[in-house]
């Protein structure tokens, strides 16, 4: 909770410095004063910085108090915001507790509220970093056993080679590339598109289908990054688990390969690759921007995108707070999973 009000204060001080006007974006260069003072109340820009942020607490926060009384009032009960709610008990005559979903604006120029906008867009953004890391957690983790299975081989110098370079390409340039490879040079072989979306409306417009090759492209680039660390951790903690006591013991009592490596070594390497899964999911979901932007994946990046290209604030804040509550729950799962891998930490 601490991390998260923390991200409120940075995100609402942040956006509220920027240079720019909302009310001339959004009524244009060519607006009055008396339009662009009428947008000012009505966004609440016209009142101090505190009492602003005041405003904005109180949107976030699920139990609000709210003055359904005087229309002209900071925190006045508009039934335009808050469509669903539930009354608690009044707090005094003007003023009531309300129990209600978390409130993150109107977009400034669409006028969607942006929690739709984040809950249309979001689901493809899932879709595409739970695709990436799950390629790169099977395969990392593989390659890793095995490289460190066949220490100093060829195989395990080309795993590190290939995990350095992995490494060493941004998701924005790997996206270039690999559009330009698969989706142009190669795509009369491989048949996948530069731009494409995981539903596809037929020719006929009369619905979408399901079209999971245009998902091949985006979450192999995604995944390349979080593939190569997984390969080097996986690598390296297998080589220190198994230089233990224990692993030598299971090999003299003539256990086989296999079920040292799934009954003993593995779950017992498997806490940094746990660490590094979960921190690169979550670094996905907020990082598939360049991703998402290049191949026109319509996800939460690429709205994030054309919102800062219009000045759209709402939808960037509202994105940012999701982002932060999902990296906050993430960490909260890892904890936990780590209890499940290994007893010495187990929760009581």
């Amino acid at each position: 909770m601490l991390v998260l009000f923390g991200v409120l204060i940075l995100v609402f001080l942040l956006f509220n410095a920027l240079p720019g006007d909302p009310a001339r974006l959004m009524l244009g260069q060519r607006a009055d004063a008396q339009s662009i003072a009428i947008i000012d109340k009505d966004l609440g820009l016209d009142k101090p910085l505190s009492t602003q942020f005041a405003m904005y607490m109180d949107d976030l926060s699920p139990i609000s108090i709210y003055n359904d009384k005087k229309p002209d009032s900071p925190i006045y009960l508009d039934s335009n915001k808050y469509t669903s709610y539930t009354k608690l008990f009044r707090v005094s005559k003007n003023k009531i507790m309300i129990l209600k979903y978390p409130y993150l604006r109107r977009s400034y120029q669409t006028k969607r509220k942006v929690s739709d906008i984040i809950a249309s867009t979001l689901p493809n953004t899932a879709v595409l970093a739970i695709t990436a890391i799950v390629f790169a957690s099977i395969i990392g983790i593989f390659l890793g056993i095995v490289a460190a299975l066949l220490k100093d081989s060829i195989f395990d110098k080309v795993s590190v080679v290939l995990s350095v370079l992995g490494l060493a390409g941004p998701s924005f340039f790997v996206g270039l590339i690999f559009a330009w490879l698969f989706g142009h040079v190669l795509s009369k072989y491989t048949g996948l598109n530069t731009v494409g979306n995981l539903y596809t409306i037929d020719d006929y417009g009369n619905g979408r289908y399901l079209d999971l090759k245009n998902l091949i492209l985006p979450a192999l680039t995604l995944g390349i990054r979080p593939l190569a660390i997984i390969v080097q951790l996986t690598r390296a903690s297998m080589l220190e688990v198994l230089s233990h006591d224990y692993i030598r013991t299971a090999f003299a009592k003539g256990l086989k390969l296999r079920k040292i490596i799934t009954k003993h070594a593995l779950k017992n390497a498997l806490n940094p690759v746990v660490t590094a899964i979960s921190g690169w999911f979550a670094s996905l979901i907020a990082g598939a921007v360049f991703v998402e932007y290049i191949f026109g994946w319509e996800g939460i990046g690429k709205e994030v995108i054309e919102a800062l290209e219009r000045y759209d604030l709402p939808v960037v804040m509202g994105v940012v707070l999701v982002t932060s509550i999902l990296f906050v729950l993430i960490n909260i799962i890892v904890d936990i999973i780590y209890a499940v891998l290994d007893p010495r930490i187990r929760l009581k």
